[in-house]
């Protein structure tokens, strides 16, 4: 955890009323903002937040995949809580999403993601990770845009969940959606950041701020 950091609960201080979405004003409980440590070299990436993540403020907590999502970062060390806990307790993580309301009826619009956008490209620029781990293929294809070279439509997300895709200053290691993996892919992406992105210096893809 950066030894500036008083909170990981939006540490940025982004608008917690935010009402640039009229559609989702009225349907959202709440707006969901990033959640971890502002030093952080993975940074999580969904689409939304869910039903759960909405109700507890906090992304990928509770059930509809959360509790599997930090299940798999506290095997990797990078959460210090149990997977049910609602306020994890991290390390060299950070949690966010594409949007942060969340319509109960359906996905986020494409206007969504892009009014949503600069909250993310904020984040970005001011965690400056090296991995961006993309939950699901719609995830995996907005970032792919901005941080690859490759056309959005050859990536499908279950040939390259748990893969290292190269980007442009990150690397991607790309995650099926939590609420739909299986044990095995589950397995598989733990096996794969532990022996392919831990074990070597993955800071070698982009200068890091000495820590």
């Amino acid at each position: 955890m950066d030894a500036q950091q008083t909170k990981f609960s939006n540490p940025f201080g982004m608008d917690p009323d935010c009402e640039n979405c009229p559609a989702l004003c009225d349907r959202r409980d709440r707006v969901v903002h990033g959640y971890g440590d502002v030093g952080a070299e993975f940074l999580v990436v969904g689409d939304r937040p869910t039903a759960a993540a909405e109700r507890n403020g906090i992304p990928f907590t509770g059930a509809d995949g959360g509790e599997r999502v930090q299940s798999l970062f506290a095997d990797l060390g990078f959460v210090r809580s149990g997977p049910a806990a609602t306020e994890p307790d991290v390390q060299n993580v950070f949690f966010t999403n594409l949007t942060r309301c969340r319509h109960p009826e359906r996905d986020p619009t494409d206007e969504e993601v892009a009014t949503c956008e600069p909250f993310l490209n904020a984040e970005i620029r001011m965690i400056n990770p090296q991995i961006i781990v993309p939950v699901g293929e719609r995830v995996l294809r907005e970032l792919a845009i901005a941080y690859t070279t490759r056309n959005p439509g050859s990536f499908d997300i279950g040939t390259e969940h748990a893969t290292t895709v190269r980007g442009r200053g990150f690397e991607l290691v790309p995650m099926r959606d939590p609420a739909a993996m299986t044990d095995a892919e589950a397995t598989a992406f733990r096996e794969h950041v532990r022996e392919n992105v831990l074990s070597r210096d993955y800071r070698q893809t982009k200068g890091r701020r000495s820590r």
